[in-house]
């Protein structure tokens, strides 16, 4: 085979290549866009406010992303994570020692039938133990609230790392694009530099009349 033909085959495959890489990385691109712009418009649409530097409570304060994020309005995804895990989960472990919306709920539930068995038997502990349920039963809200919007959020957030890393692979696709374009031209360049009689990895011919060594 010629070296001019062998050049040419190989700076077309990396041409095409690039090409492909190249709409690759478009393709990922724009499904980056998408998802930053998706999450944004979504986040601001609940116009959300962190709380002020100088109202953060004590607790508020020791988480650094609160502080650094102080009076801002919640637009990003990294925002809606530090919402959801610094703020919201900090206030729901306030609400019923830690305990979570399922605990509480059956604990509500379980003390809601003895409120009723209660006030049905007419004992006298009926009043305090339907008091109980209904604060218990206040506190089942609070949580079902409270995690439903974290959960709505950190949603929100994972959402943009998927956008993220299809930006970081958009460029990682245009990079290579580009290396297998200059290769290519690269190839064509010396591809019609080189004669068109030189061969690729020529065998050299043997001498005439020559004989094979005798051991």
């Amino acid at each position: 085979m010629k070296r001019r033909t062998l050049d040419i085959i190989f700076s077309v495959g990396g041409l095409a290549l690039a090409v492909l890489l190249a709409v690759l990385g478009i393709v990922l691109k724009s499904n980056a866009d998408f998802a930053k712009n998706y999450v944004h418009d979504q986040l601001v649409a609940q116009k959300i406010v962190f709380t002020p530097a100088d109202k953060l409570a004590p607790a508020e304060k020791k988480s650094d992303a609160l502080v650094k994020y102080a009076g801002e309005p919640l637009a990003t995804g990294k925002q809606a994570e530090t919402y959801a895990n610094d703020y919201i989960a900090l206030h729901l472990s306030e609400v019923n020692d830690g305990k979570t919306y399922s605990q509480t709920s059956n604990a509500a539930r379980a003390l809601r039938a003895q409120a009723t068995a209660a006030q049905e038997a007419g004992a006298a502990n009926a009043a305090a133990l339907d008091k109980q349920a209904t604060a218990l039963e206040g506190q089942v809200q609070t949580l079902f609230r409270g995690e439903t919007l974290r959960g709505m959020l950190l949603t929100s957030y994972g959402f943009s790392i998927f956008g993220d890393k299809a930006m970081q692979a958009a460029w990682v696709a245009f990079g290579a694009a580009f290396v297998l374009l200059i290769a290519s031209i690269a190839g064509f360049v010396h591809a019609f530099k080189t004669a068109e009689t030189e061969a690729f990895a020529p065998v050299e011919a043997k001498p005439v009349g020559t004989t094979p060594a005798m051991i």
